[in-house]
């Protein structure tokens, strides 16, 4: 039994330090050794990202005449262009007047400081963007003959008159803003944003009117643009997904990682009949929708060293003085699952649980209800891992059983070891008859901890990609859950934790082993010092309740509580 787990052990231990050496070359701009198809290295973001910069639509269905990129080129005339700055209860968003397209996102209920620093100060996290070298942006246009209007047309604000700081008023739940182009090819497009109160979903209806003497043959594009930087809330010892996202019900939840774009290997849904397009980074997201049942084509490309996702509608025939509207939307901001859900059709699984998805989704349910009656995201923690540890109380009193029946009969094998070394046949007859005497399974230990490891895999998932976590508070010094402990209390608190666990298992007969065993969880506990405090404190709890298990059915059965320690000579 102790040669079986010291071997999953080692294993886990080993796959651990290839994992954690991927994500350091990884933190450190370097390629991955071990999985170099994983999320690429930091680039820099692109010196020539000025607002409005020209990512061209892709579409193969597009006319030859405006170029392989297939969107028309942008209007010649001049005009100045201006930035309209709105401001709802949850939003402060900038719009360009080149293209009408939205340019900056601020989530004023999302700080962009985390953990100690928020104490500081609170500055409105900045989603969208063209400052600081940064460029990620939502934009929309017309493919068709004739140079119509794309997101490098010059529009201007008709609705409302005023050019100045626009706001919500007070007591309204809805502001409604329209741009329309200059005519171009014969077409004015007008777009109309409706920002509703309390809400990140923001309403997008274009009209497309034919004032020329001719039928126009149009299709409306929508992307999301954005340089290829990561997200600020990692660390060397892990990894969240950052990049573009295609859904549809035939193909379901598709990323698509930027280094896979570099190399060209795409592979989506590209023709569908319902979904979305979206930017996924950590904690927020933005996603376009059009109407379910209408036909779209989806894409994801890379242009001068940014990236685009989008979807390019049906065609519309526009009869001369005649118009044709289509309504869609764009969502930009927390990945709050509820909300997500009420949305559109999986665009909850933008929070990214993984190939865990159906445990963690329960595990999240659970977690809100509890969170729900205590009010604190650190409490529902603690409660959660006591939930599960109780509904696996049984499976984990019969491995203990199994540990401490073997724990008994350990001085009796390490005995047999030392008498029998020269006859490695007659030692496992002899250690298989002793089994059977003592009615011991070897791995009965095992297998009852194995069944758990996905449901504690798909909880940590649930508390690190959750939005929630993010600048909640626990009790003291713990001011936010998703960063890590300022103090590191916690984490020692975790690594003293794990080696008790540890001294309560049987030593290897090899001294060498015994310490390489004893080294492990120190190794182990290094990258907890970086993990977020919510992710700490459920080991924590998990770890302590373990312990208490294992010495309760140790006393039930008579065997004495020893700590085993190796000597470090």
């Amino acid at each position: 039994m102790s040669d079986i787990r010291r071997s999953i052990l080692w294993v886990i231990f080993g796959f651990s330090m290839i994992l954690l050496w991927d994500r350091w070359q990884i933190h450190n701009g370097q390629p991955a050794t071990f999985f170099p198809s994983g999320t690429p290295p930091k680039t820099a973001a692109p010196a020539a990202a000025a607002p409005g910069t020209d990512v061209s639509t892709p579409t193969a269905t597009a006319p030859a005449a405006y170029g392989a990129s297939g969107v028309p080129a942008p209007a010649a005339t001049p005009a100045v262009r201006q930035r309209h700055t709105v401001r709802t209860d949850v939003f402060e968003l900038t719009l360009d007047s080149e293209g009408g397209s939205l340019v900056g996102a601020r989530l004023l209920k999302h700080a962009a400081e985390t953990g100690k620093a928020l104490q500081k100060s609170f500055t409105p996290l900045e989603l969208l963007t063209t400052e600081g070298g940064r460029l990620y942006v939502a934009q929309t246009g017309l493919i068709g003959q004739g140079g119509l209007p794309t997101h490098k047309t010059p529009m201007r604000l008709i609705e409302p008159a005023d050019t100045g700081p626009i706001a919500l008023p007070d007591g309204q739940d809805r502001l409604v803003l329209r741009f329309e182009s200059e005519p171009q090819g014969g077409v004015v497009l007008s777009k109309t944003y409706t920002l509703r109160r309390h809400s990140y979903l923001i309403e997008v209806q274009h009209e497309v009117r034919n004032i020329g003497d001719a039928p126009v043959q149009a299709r409306l594009y929508q992307q999301l643009v954005r340089d290829g930087l990561k997200a600020g809330s990692e660390t060397p010892f892990y990894t969240t997904f950052t990049g573009p996202a295609v859904y549809s019900e035939a193909a379901k939840y598709q990323k698509v990682e930027f280094a896979d774009i570099d190399k060209g290997k795409i592979d989506i849904q590209r023709q569908a009949p319902d979904g979305y397009v979206a930017m996924v980074q950590h904690y927020f997201t933005s996603a376009w929708l059009l109407p379910a049942g209408m036909q779209r084509e989806n894409f994801v490309r890379k242009v001068d060293n940014l990236y685009a996702v989008g979807q390019i509608g049906p065609d519309m025939a526009i009869a001369p003085g005649a118009a044709q509207a289509m309504a869609s939307q764009l969502y930009v901001g927390p990945q709050e699952e509820k909300v997500l859900e009420a949305i559109a059709p999986g665009l909850e699984l933008v929070k990214d649980y993984g190939w865990l998805t159906i445990l963690a989704k329960p595990l999240y349910w659970l977690l809100e209800k509890i969170y729900g009656l205590v009010g604190n995201w650190g409490w529902a923690i603690v409660l959660l891992v006591v939930l599960i540890k109780a509904a696996f109380y049984w499976l984990n009193a019969s491995a203990y059983r199994s540990m401490a029946k073997m724990k008994a009969i350990n001085p009796r094998i390490m005995e047999m070891r030392e008498r029998l070394k020269n006859n490695p046949q007659l030692m496992q007859q002899e250690m298989m008859k002793l089994y059977r005497e003592e009615k011991v399974n070897p791995l009965g230990g095992c297998f009852p901890i194995l069944i758990q490891i996905p449901v504690f895999i798909a909880l940590y998932w649930v508390l690190l990609a959750s939005v929630e976590m993010r600048n909640a508070p626990w009790i003291g010094w713990i001011v936010d859950l998703s960063s890590p402990d300022p103090y590191y209390v916690l984490p020692i608190v975790m690594a003293l934790s794990t080696l008790v666990q540890t001294a309560l298992n049987p030593l290897p007969p090899d001294p060498l082993q015994a310490k390489l065993m004893w080294l492990m969880p120190l190794i182990f506990s290094v990258m907890f010092f970086f993990f977020p405090a919510g992710l700490v404190l459920y080991w924590i709890v998990n770890n302590v309740l373990t312990i208490a298990q294992q010495a309760y059915i140790n006393h039930t059965l008579g065997v004495p509580l020893k700590f085993n320690l190796p000597q470090f000579k």
